[in-house]
């Protein structure tokens, strides 16, 4: 009989468990791991008995193959009782499920689990998601094989090592999401959204809420609408409305775009008074215009603040760096009157007053425009962030270039 070393799930799956003497004592259902410890463990045995459904510890266990087949021996049939924060019946919590792959950074589907035996236990050490997999659960991996070796074709064999997995559809194994989620918390948000994007409905919000707020606010602005939606749904009111505020006035509007006028509102009730004015003067705005698109995330000043003032505000406020591109320079009636870039601070001396390294040839464009005009001025000037003004040349906002990079060409979809 061939010493084991490593096997998969699906080969004991539904097999009969015998004694030592050769009694049989029922059907393999599960295999009960414990994922509290540094690699997963097994520490039991789901077995259906004529009586019902059994735990029995592994330690009375070993795997034996014979012709082929894999077998389990139990010693002594010594029911286990576990603890249901740090054990998982593999089976049922990770057979099917989908799995995010940290590595690839993609959503895979699980076909069979990869089990290793060592000295001091059997522990789950890799995650099967490749056609030969789901062949093998079919019971014609080996035929298909055969079949294909002639025209040297392998089947696809894809496995991920368990340390390169983010359970994200575990039933009722929450702990996945809790011991695990910093893999995806690591991620970029562009790459968490594409994962969360991929999944079904239940999977997206279980990700969604393993997420620190500061993070769910930045894979918020990535999803797709659709997405959008489904979690701002799902979520607590309180909740929705504090990642919204953390977000720029400009994807806020056009994420409520894209819900009911009903859950809208009720969000934008929540939210903070000034959040919520910025993101309704944005929504006010008639698609395909500048002020349609723009943020209300920028700074302001007057000409006779000095360079040491502006830093000190911005070391308090530490702005994301894109709101930051220029500086504006207001009058006290709230009229653009000049830009300063970072870089003429930067080389200034901090007593230095702003109307001394300030830009008066200002470019900018009404909020009425049409967003092609934003366009035409970056390519003309070169410029990073474009001020937008209303009819009475006063700052309403800013739109960045990036924005327009990523769709602002586009009118911003309405209901």
């Amino acid at each position: 009989m061939a010493a084991i070393r490593t096997f998969y799930l699906s080969r004991i799956l539904d097999t009969p468990l015998y004694s030592e003497i050769g009694l049989k004592l029922g059907r393999i259902k599960d295999v009960l791991v414990d994922v509290g410890a540094v690699r997963p463990r097994v520490v039991a045995i789901r077995v259906h008995t004529a009586k019902g459904p059994v735990l029995l510890d592994y330690a009375k266990f070993r795997v034996e193959k014979e012709k082929g087949r894999y077998s389990l021996v139990c010693s002594e049939p010594v029911p286990f009782v576990h603890d249901e924060t740090c054990c998982i019946l593999l089976r049922r919590t990770m057979m099917d499920k989908q799995i995010v792959d940290i590595d690839g950074r993609k959503v895979e589907r699980v076909n069979d689990l990869r089990l290793a035996v060592l000295e001091d236990g059997t522990f789950l050490v890799a995650v099967d998601v490749g056609m030969e997999g789901l062949l093998r659960r079919l019971g014609v991996a080996r035929p298909v094989g055969r079949l294909l070796r002639p025209f040297h074709i392998a089947v696809p064999n894809h496995l991920i090592l368990w340390d390169e997995v983010q359970t994200v559809d575990a039933g009722n194994a929450g702990l996945r999401l809790s011991s695990r989620a910093s893999s995806i918390g690591r991620l970029h948000p562009s790459d968490v959204a594409d994962i969360i994007d991929s999944l079904d409905r239940n999977a997206q919000i279980a990700v969604f809420a393993s997420l620190d707020q500061e993070k769910a606010a930045d894979v918020l602005e990535e999803l797709e609408p659709e997405t959008q939606a489904t979690l701002l749904s799902n979520l607590p009111l309180e909740h929705a409305a504090d990642l919204l505020e953390a977000m720029p006035s400009d994807e806020v509007a056009d994420i409520l775009d894209g819900l009911n006028d009903e859950k809208a509102e009720a969000l934008l009730n929540e939210m903070e008074d000034e959040a919520s004015d910025e993101v309704r003067e944005l929504m006010e705005y008639e698609d395909g215009t500048v002020g349609s698109v723009m943020s209300k995330d920028y700074f302001a000043f007057n000409e006779y603040q000095t360079v040491e003032d502006v830093f000190e505000t911005l070391r308090r406020i530490r702005p994301e760096s894109d709101s930051i591109y220029y500086l504006y320079i207001l009058d006290n009636a709230g009229v653009l009157i000049a830009t300063v870039s970072l870089r003429d601070l930067i080389v200034s001396d901090p007593l230095t007053r702003l109307s001394a390294v300030m830009n008066e040839k200002v470019q900018s464009v009404l909020d009425t425009d049409r967003i092609e005009a934003i366009v035409e001025i970056i390519d003309k000037y070169n410029l990073l962030a474009v001020p937008v003004v209303d009819d009475q040349k006063k700052l309403s906002g800013v739109v960045i270039i990036n924005d327009v990079v990523y769709g602002l060409m586009r009118a911003r979809r309405r209901r």
